[in-house]
């Protein structure tokens, strides 16, 4: 069974590093793979530091989507099922960005909630800068800790939409 989930929050909220740790906790025994979406088209793909080269160094397949290219080393578009398509095998796929696919999604943050995520959110990844007792999270939807990628893994599991 292929698993796939989404990750999404405000810039710098943690979604890259978060997806790093779930993917080194799963590499030694699974495949997987990662797309990120790049709507801006300014992601660099050997540029090191930036999110896609962590994740390639995850040892993840990866594959960075913008309005002008796929960086699968490619020069044109692609929907994103041809994503999945060119990633082959994989056990696990974790989407950054992309809030229109229809997959079960981890919106992360610190510091604070973005409310207008809650329409396409699953759960809520957060860290201990947010106190939930001030929050209005609606019912159905799980609070994760952002520190602990074993329960983000278990959750993603539990909820993964196969592919």
């Amino acid at each position: 069974m292929r698993k796939a989930v989404a990750f999404t929050g405000p810039s710098g909220s943690g979604k890259t590093t978060l997806i790093v740790k779930i993917a080194q906790e799963l590499a030694p025994r699974k495949k997987v793979a990662i797309i990120k979406h790049d709507p801006k088209d300014k992601a660099r793909f050997d540029t090191d530091g930036k999110d896609s080269d962590r994740f390639f160094k995850t040892g993840a397949q990866t594959v960075v989507i913008s309005p002008t290219r796929t960086t699968f080393f490619s020069h044109k578009t692609s929907a994103i099922d041809e994503a999945i398509r060119l990633l082959g095998d994989f056990d696990y796929l974790f989407v950054e960005g992309l809030k229109e696919l229809p997959l079960p999604r981890i919106a992360v943050f610190r510091n604070a909630i973005d409310e207008s995520y809650f329409g396409f959110t699953q759960a809520i990844a957060i860290d201990e800068t947010i106190d939930l007792k001030k929050c209005k999270i609606p019912e159905g939807v799980d609070a994760l800790n952002l520190n602990d990628p074993r329960l983000v893994l278990e959750w993603i599991d539990r909820r993964a939409k196969e592919v």
